[in-house]
């Protein structure tokens, strides 16, 4: 049987979308208020969800505390009240859209997971707008 089990998590972060390559007068029209130079945050929620067969041993597609440790490891403690643009190595030259955080969030956790599972990310910017990867 294929079954996916999801894991919930939370962070707080900062950030400005914008290209450098454009005037401030073009961010501002193409990303409107989320280009403000002072930043702004969002209270992100994040759907970790991992598809395979049921181990007949443990009964579990994955260990669901290794799920939660591995997701405060790399993705909360990294992006917890942090500035996107400016704290986060990733956004270095990448614009945080949650499209762009929803592909290095799935990028962080894929090596950690078993390849034989299949790894999805749904990343809630606003309970209204979310994005999903699955790679």
């Amino acid at each position: 049987m294929i079954v996916t089990v999801n894991r919930k998590a939370h962070f707080n972060a900062a950030h400005r979308l914008y290209n450098n390559e454009w005037s401030d007068d073009r961010n501002e029209y193409v990303f409107g208020k989320c280009a403000n130079p002072h930043f702004h945050g969002h209270n992100y929620e994040l759907i970790v969800s991992v598809t395979g067969e049921i181990n007949p041993r443990t009964g579990f597609v994955m260990d669901m505390k290794l799920l939660k440790d591995l997701i405060k490891d790399k993705i909360e403690e990294e992006f917890d009240h942090k500035n996107l643009n400016i704290q986060v190595p990733e956004f270095k030259d990448l614009n945080p859209t949650v499209e762009n955080m929803s592909v290095v969030i799935w990028n962080k956790l894929r090596s950690h997971i078993p390849k034989n599972l299949k790894l999805e990310i749904t990343l809630y910017e606003t309970p209204r707008n979310f994005v999903s990867y699955k790679g």
